[in-house]
């Protein structure tokens, strides 16, 4: 038994621990979500992360990405999530992609490869893209729904993306689904009724992206307690799921 993952062990069991350590799962998005799924990963004791983005810890990530520190402001996503994995898991096996998935980019992966795919992204099209891939290689997968401009943690659930209501990415993505043959996909949404940012916080945080040289035209408003909920949900359903545990009552 490993004493950095003894109590772990406790629970599910040294079967368990040693099916963790010979997974590997890649963790596409690294903002608020994928942050924390890799943070719970790390600390349950994966044996493999590929981490994938190709976006730089701002300022503005301070108050809800766990890798985002006045450290790490300016380094790569996948470095800084990356350092942190080793300072808590030396063992585990990392590779790091600087490339945001989309249609355009998926043949750089090998789903093949993977135990378990985490969908932590943005774009629609990317999500659509890596069911697809995902149920093309037999690979489970769960995908985040939108997390933004929500204030209730306790609000999230785990479902089947056909199973899902009120939110209006999971709309969009079921009626994608349906049209591309994916017969099921898991996701973690939420029916709390997204909220409106305040218009003049957005003008001005948009002023200043437009200066540093973004093109984004919408930000969505978001908290410290709710994409890193839906980060540990995600994290919970991959370790059970690989695992072969459940979860016990």
């Amino acid at each position: 038994m490993q004493e950095a993952f003894s109590r772990t062990e406790l629970l599910l069991g040294a079967d368990a621990m040693r099916r963790l350590a010979k997974a590997r799962v890649a963790v596409f998005g690294l903002g608020g979500v994928g942050g924390y799924v890799v943070e719970a990963l790390a600390r349950s004791g994966i044996g493999a992360l590929d981490l994938i983005d190709n976006d730089i810890v701002s300022e503005s990530n301070l108050n809800r990405q766990i890798i985002a520190t006045r450290k790490t402001i300016g380094q790569y996503k996948t470095d800084a999530a990356a350092a942190r994995v080793i300072e808590i898991h030396p063992d585990c096996r990392v590779r790091t992609y600087r490339a945001f998935y989309l249609p355009e980019t998926k043949e750089q992966f090998d789903f093949t490869e993977y135990d378990y795919v985490v969908d932590a992204i943005d774009t629609v099209s990317g999500k659509l893209a890596l069911a697809e891939q995902a149920q093309a290689a037999g690979v489970p997968v769960i995908s985040a729904m939108g997390a933004g401009n929500k204030l209730n943690p306790a609000a999230f659930e785990v479902a089947d993306i056909y199973e899902t209501s009120v939110c209006p990415l999971a709309k969009v993505m079921r009626k994608e689904c349906r049209k591309r043959g994916i017969r099921s996909l898991k996701v973690v949404y939420s029916k709390e009724e997204p909220r409106t940012p305040d218009p003049a916080s957005v003008r001005q945080e948009l002023q200043d992206l437009a200066e540093s040289g973004s093109s984004r035209r919408s930000i969505p408003g978001s908290v410290a307690f709710v994409p890193s909920v839906v980060g540990l949900i995600i994290a919970g359903e991959v370790v059970k799921d690989l695992s072969g545990t459940g979860h016990r009552s």
